[in-house]
Formats: C-alpha cells, structure tokens, sequence
C-alpha cells in the first residue's frame, strides 16, 4: 500500500488519537484532529483514510461523516466508536468499524491498510465492501432473532445479495484473497 498516503485520526480523548498517531506514523503522513470542528479543518483531497470516532461533543462523528460527503471527498472512512453497533449505521456512509478499545496497532495498521486498497476499486465495489461491513458488525452484535425481525437488515441482506450477483464475474477474477474472502463469506 502506498507509504505516501494520508491518514486522519479523529478523537476527542487525546490520548487515544495521540496512540493512534504513533502507531501509524511510521507508515503514513498522520494528521490529528482531537474534534469534529477540527477534522472539517484538516480534511482536504490529500487525505485517504479517515479514522473517526463516532460519539463527540459538539460536531459529532456522524456530523462530520455526513460533511464528507456533502463536499464530495474520495477518502476512505472508519467509525471508531465504544458504542455498540446498532441498526442506526445501516443509514451511514462509512466503510469501516472497529469497537473501541482498540487496543492493538495490527488491528489499526490492517484496517488502514484493507481500506487504501478498497480506494482502488470502482464504486460498485466499494458499496459492497462497506454493506458486507455494516452486516458483519450487526451480526457480531445482534441475536439471529433480532436481525431475522429488523426490515432494514432484511433489506440489506437483499442489497448484498444483488451486488453479489452484478459483481460475481469480476469477483471469480480477483487475485485478492481477502476480498475474494469477504466477497464469499456471506454465502453460507
């Protein structure tokens, strides 16, 4: 993945965007914006990944989330967030979600680097990857008998089901054993 790419890290407690910062540091161009406020100052075209706490105060993360793509920027975005993921993410835009703490640099520097190499495909595949993510942190956290009763899951599932379907000749031609992976697993 490209050393030369730009990583935003996005966190209120500064002890944890400070972490993050040194563990990515070595390997990427790291800004650092300890508020919503702040991040909107720091996001311009050269930024790549964004790595953005859900819950803050003032201009939340789903605030600055929802700015991204008003002006239309072409970064990659992970959630970073304590709070449980429930059906409320399947109306946000991002790619990514890791619970907190994140208390391991591999799990920070693979999500950094699955999410550059996911800015290199085209858009259809793109919204794949960010469905199969939004279905996998539901079903990590949600009995079978709450998604089996949930109409956006349902929904969902049904989405998936149909870019699996329109993507499955360029699928079977991947060389990329983890997206192959991702783009298999949800037919057991």
């Amino acid at each position: 993945m490209p050393k030369d790419a730009t990583v935003l890290i996005v966190d209120d407690e500064k002890p944890i965007t400070d972490a993050y910062a040194q563990w990515l540091e070595e390997d990427y161009h790291v800004r650092t914006a300890y508020s919503g406020s702040e991040a909107l100052e720091k996001l311009d075209e050269e930024v790549d990944v964004v790595l953005l706490d859900r819950r803050m105060p003032n201009l939340s993360g789903e605030d600055v989330l929802a700015r991204i793509h008003e002006q239309g920027l072409n970064c990659r975005v992970a959630l970073v967030s304590a709070v449980e993921p429930d059906f409320d993410i399947l109306e946000l835009g991002f790619d990514a979600y890791l619970e907190k703490p994140v208390s391991e640099a591999e799990e920070l520097l693979e999500t950094v680097e699955t999410l550059l190499k996911r800015s290199t495909y085209d858009a259809q595949m793109q919204q794949f990857l960010s469905l199969a993510n939004k279905k996998a942190a539901l079903e990590t956290k949600k009995s079978p008998e709450e998604l089996d009763a949930n109409e956006e899951y349902a929904d969902l599932t049904e989405e998936l089901a149909e870019l699996r379907t329109q993507l499955s000749d360029t699928a079977g031609t991947l060389d990329d054993d983890d997206l192959r992976a991702e783009f298999y697993e949800d037919d057991q």
